[in-house]
């Protein structure tokens, strides 16, 4: 197993530490790939502040400020009221009274704060008409769209900085930091980029269109805040970590947001494809991690079904690629914790005279458990790694678990599309990513099944296959019309050109070269 990072002293107050020292903390699975990246975007504005941006001072120290953003928050998401104002100026046409009777019902309504101030925004619009607009046209760009999460977990696209904000809890006028939702993956993100050694060709892009952008939309959500945005930061937020100095996943990650970034596109349209190729990359990530505590040195690979019209083996090795992935976590968990069984210092509990409570002390040395509080149904030290097996799985089945479930299905990597069992089926919104991420220009069709494959161990065609074609599991004409299917599918994605009946390209449109 690759050597991890230490703790440090803001991870000591947790109750376990199992899931966190073989992927950090930590991998969430209610926190999106898009609530991931406004998180990330959050952190990268307050160390770009500090001038220190994806430059770690040590190891795991990470201390960075979000912004509540608690006036824009409410005017976008708890303003229930704005519709029946609305129709009344429509009927009268008397602004003043319009914003005299929204402000009084969004001041008495306010959540997160004892005495707030609304007054600033009749001077920043010409109209109510002109502030309705501006309202809703933030509350389309709504991150996901139509959802159930209260008004304070609700996040606008990252138009700019003037536009990002922490996740919260707000009850009556209080407002506190809350990790439902900005689980902490976005501070591994950070983490990560900072490790890859990309950091300034990423900061260069970042820093120039989000972070310090002058668009008009960001503008618009300076106008719905006092002082244009400007606001006093509350709190540092620490506790950060993540197990290695660096892996190869860092880097390639960086690499495929450069790539990206590199195309002829606006720049808020890359951040889609930023949230797909990031979502990917954490869950080869996921998976790398629990395959090196199981000391499994194979490259991590999925069959992926083009869809077809109907069943094919392709769909059943899809699925039993993904079920064998989905279940290495669980495996890497109970392994990495009886492995303390192997070592001197366990071997050396057996001759103490209370072997018991030296077993417990060493164990909480290094997962955290029992707590000197709670309650210990083991009776000797054998059942006593299984109890915390048995704890640390039941806590792992909670969230970190589905993440590779979730993940999945939130970038379009899996689906349970006519069929009753998960499989690994891309969708065209992940197949455009891996296009713009992948082809400079325009790249020989087998050529780029085989980047998938040496990049994120994408099985498509039978050249990629052949390990599994020699296995029995297969044959070559099954892979071979999967990929034909592909060459279908991007061909009537405008993303790839069959020139003769020998040679088929993938065009990227976006190219900055041209094709």
């Amino acid at each position: 197993m690759i050597k991890t990072l230490p703790r440090t002293s803001n991870n000591v107050r947790l109750d376990f530490w199992v899931d966190e020292a073989i992927w950090g903390h930590r991998l969430y699975d209610e926190q999106t790939p898009w609530l991931c990246l406004m998180e990330f975007m959050g952190i990268l504005n307050s160390e770009c502040e500090r001038e220190r941006a994806f430059k770690e001072q040590s190891f795991n120290t990470l201390t960075y400020s979000p912004y509540t953003r608690l006036y824009l928050r409410n005017i976008l998401f708890n303003n229930p009221f704005m519709e029946i104002v609305y129709r009344d100026y429509l009927a009268h046409n008397d602004d003043k009274k319009a914003w005299n009777e929204w402000i009084k019902l969004a001041e008495q309504n306010f959540g997160g704060s004892d005495y707030p101030n609304l007054s600033y925004l009749p001077e920043n619009f010409n109209s109510f008409e002109d502030f309705y607009e501006t309202v809703k046209f933030l509350q389309s760009n709504t991150i996901e769209g139509e959802n159930n999460k209260r008004w304070s977990s609700q996040f606008i696209f990252p138009y700019g900085k003037d536009c990002l904000y922490e996740d919260l809890r707000v009850s009556g006028n209080k407002a506190q930091n809350d990790r439902r939702f900005f689980g902490r993956t976005g501070e591994l993100l950070y983490l990560m980029l900072s490790r890859s050694n990309k950091g300034d060709e990423l900061l260069n892009f970042l820093e120039s269109n989000i972070i310090n952008s002058k668009s008009i939309y960001n503008r618009l959500a300076q106008l719905l805040q006092p002082n244009y945005g400007k606001e006093e930061v509350a709190r540092d937020s620490t506790g950060s970590y993540l197990p290695y100095e660096y892996l190869k996943e860092y880097s390639n990650m960086a690499d495929d947001w450069i790539n990206i970034f590199n195309n002829k596109i606006p720049a808020y349209d890359t951040v889609p494809h930023i949230v797909n190729i990031t979502g990917l990359h954490f869950i080869i990530y996921f998976i790398n991690r629990s395959k090196d505590v199981l000391g499994h040195n194979d490259k991590t690979k999925f069959i992926l079904e083009i869809l077809a019209p109907k069943k094919t083996i392709i769909r059943d090795l899809a699925s039993d690629f993904y079920i064998n992935n989905n279940n290495l976590s669980r495996q890497a968990i109970e392994h990495y914790i009886r492995s303390i069984k192997s070592t001197d210092e366990w071997e050396a509990i057996q001759s103490l005279p209370d072997p018991f409570f030296e077993a417990q002390k060493l164990l909480n040395k290094y997962f955290l458990w029992p707590s000197s509080s709670e309650e210990i149904l083991a009776e000797n030290i054998d059942s006593l790694i299984d109890e915390l097996v048995e704890k640390a799985i039941s806590r792992h089945k909670q969230h970190v678990n589905n993440f590779h479930r979730v993940w999945g299905k939130e970038i379009g990597l899996s689906s349970s599309r006519n069929s009753q069992r998960i499989r690994y089926a891309p969708t065209d919104s992940l197949l455009k990513t891996l296009v713009i991420a992948n082809v400079p220009n325009r790249m020989e069709f087998q050529d780029f099944l085989g980047v998938l494959f040496e990049k994120y161990g994408f099985i498509i065609g039978d050249n990629e296959a052949v390990e599994v074609i020699n296995s029995g599991q297969a044959d070559q004409e099954a892979f071979s019309e999967n990929a034909q299917r592909l060459e279908q599918r991007l061909s009537s994605m405008g993303l790839l050109r069959r020139l003769s009946d020998a040679c088929a390209y993938v065009e990227n449109p976006f190219a900055k070269d041209g094709i």
